[in-house]
C-alpha cells in the first residue's frame, strides 16, 4: 500500500507524551525535542524511525510530567561564598554585615534532586506514537494512490487517441508532401516512385509508434507500482520523467494540430501527478 510522508501520531502515558510529525522531504531526517535527561534517547529512537521509514522529515517532541523536584542547600558552596565575603569585608573595611538576604540570591546555591525517568516506559510510549503515525501515512498514502489513478487513466485515454491519429500521418504528409511539389514544378510531370520514396522518408521521420508504445508501457508500470505500495516515491518519480520525456518527443515530431493539443493535456496531467507524488515515500 502506498505511504505518505505526510501524518502524525501521538501516544501518552504515566505523564509522558510523544508527538511525531513527518512531512515531505528527499531524505531521511530527524530533529528531536526532549528534557536534557533524555538526550539518549534520540540515536535509538532514530534506529526505530529508519526500520519502519525510508524518508521524510520527522520531527519528534517529548514532554514529561516530573514530580515536584527536591531542593537541598549547597551548604559547602554557600560557605565558600560567605567566607569570600568575609575575608573582601575586612579587607576593604566595608560596613555592615553579611546576612541570609545576602546569600539567599547565589546562582548555584540550591541542588536539585536529580529525577529518573522509565526509559522503556518511554520506549514504548514512542513505539506507539510511531504506530499511529503509520496508520495515519498508510491512510493518506491510500488517498493518494486513489486521486492519482484516474489521472494516470486519463494518460492511457490520451495515448490511445494519439495512436488513433497517428494512423493518418503518414498519408498527410504524402498529401503535403505532393501539394508543394506540383506548386514548385508548376504542372511539370513527377516520378511517382520517387514521390512515394520523399513521402516515405518524411513519414518515417514523423513516426511517433515507438514513443507511444513507451508511454503505454510506462502508464502500465506506474499503475503496477503504484498498487504494490512499499518504497514507491522515487520509482514512480523516475516513471514520470521517462513519460514526460516520450511525450515531449511526440510534441516535437508532430505536425499534426490534434496530437499536439493531446500532448499539452497530457504534460499538464504528467506534472499533477508528479507534485503528489512528491509527498509518497
Amino acid at each position: 500500500m502506498a505511504q505518505s510522508m505526510t501524518g502524525f501520531g501521538s501516544s501518552e502515558k504515566e505523564g509522558c507524551r510523544i508527538e511525531i510529525r513527518s512531512i515531505n522531504h528527499r531524505f531521511f531526517d530527524v530533529y528531536m525535542r526532549a528534557p536534557s535527561f533524555l538526550n539518549q534517547l534520540e540515536i535509538p529512537f532514530r534506529n526505530i524511525l529508519k526500520e519502519r521509514f525510508s524518508r521524510g522529515k520527522f520531527d519528534i517532541s517529548i514532554t514529561v510530567a516530573l514530580t515536584s523536584m527536591d531542593l537541598s542547600v549547597d551548604s559547602g558552596f554557600v560557605k565558600r561564598i560567605y567566607d569570600a565575603f568575609k575575608s573582601l569585608q575586612d579587607e576593604l573595611a566595608i560596613e555592615g554585615s553579611i546576612d541570609i538576604n545576602t546569600l539567599v540570591g547565589l546562582h548555584g546555591m540550591f541542588v536539585e534532586t536529580k529525577q529518573t525517568v522509565d526509559t522503556d516506559m518511554v520506549t514504548d510510549v514512542f513505539r506507539e506514537a510511531l504506530e499511529d503515525l503509520y496508520g495515519m501515512r498508510l491512510k493518506e498514502g491510500e488517498t493518494l494512490a486513489s486521486g492519482l489513478r484516474p489521472i494516470a487513466e486519463s494518460l492511457v485515454s490520451m495515448n490511445n487517441r494519439i495512436k488513433e491519429l497517428a494512423c493518418r500521418v503518414p498519408e498527410k504528409a504524402k498529401e503535403k508532401f505532393v501539394e508543394k511539389l506540383g506548386a514548385l514544378l508548376g504542372g511539370v510531370d513527377v516520378d511517382t516512385s520517387r514521390v512515394l520514396q520523399e513521402a516515405a522518408v518524411i513519414a518515417a521521420r514523423l513516426d511517433i509508434s515507438e514513443e507511444i508504445a513507451r508511454i503505454e508501457s510506462h502508464v502500465g508500470q506506474f499503475m503496477e507500482i503504484l498498487l504494490s505500495g512499499d518504497i514507491i516515491g522515487r520509482k514512480l518519480d523516475f516513471i514520470l520523467q521517462e513519460l514526460n520525456r516520450e511525450v515531449n518527443t511526440i510534441a516535437s515530431k508532430s505536425t499534426d494540430y490534434e496530437i499536439s493539443s493531446i500532448t499539452v493535456d497530457m504534460k499538464t496531467a504528467i506534472e499533477k501527478i508528479r507534485e503528489q507524488v512528491q509527498n509518497i515515500q
